[in-house]
């Protein structure tokens, strides 16, 4: 049997059939960070970025984003998500680590599939909007580290990403 399952016997890409798998309560979390100039952090902490509330427009674009990852990604099944969380850590420059914004989505479903794609999405579209609007001041802004946190539910069960 093929290990990718977006592949049928002939190699042709096709949306994986889901009518015989369970429903069950899924969740995805994903995180991504954007790195920064200091001084754009603190136009960001302090809301006086020239396009409004950074991490806010942000949220709702997250959010957005999660419920339109079937319309973005060719073979994800369009989902009715119950649950979008997303959560930003501001954190400033140290000797280690620039000035960045970590995001973290968190997307539930009651469903056949899992929710990781609509969770991976939603952080990317989050740190593509904090860099949107805060292009204006630093073009160097680096988007990094988007990967899967954690999963749970469905036939495979539960996975969480080393640290």
């Amino acid at each position: 049997m093929n290990p990718l399952t977006h592949f049928d016997s002939e190699g042709q890409a096709h949306m994986v059939d889901v009518a015989g798998k369970t429903a069950s309560h899924r969740i995805g979390v994903a995180g991504g960070r954007i790195e920064m100039q200091a001084a754009t952090l603190a136009l960001i902490q302090a809301g006086t970025a020239k396009k409004g509330d950074v991490l806010g427009i942000a949220r709702v674009a997250a959010i957005m984003a999660a419920k339109r990852t079937s319309d973005l990604i060719p073979l994800c099944h369009p989902l009715a998500l119950t649950r979008v969380a997303i959560d930003f850590e501001v954190n400033e420059a140290n000797l280690t680590r620039a000035s960045n914004v970590f995001c973290t989505a968190t997307v539930e479903t009651v469903g056949p599939t899992g929710v990781e794609m609509e969770a991976l999405t939603a952080v990317q579209v989050a740190l593509l909007t904090i860099y949107d609007m805060c292009k204006a001041v630093d073009r160097g802004m680096t988007i990094t580290d988007c990967h899967l946190l954690e999963k749970h539910g469905g036939k495979s069960g539960s996975f969480v990403a080393p640290n």
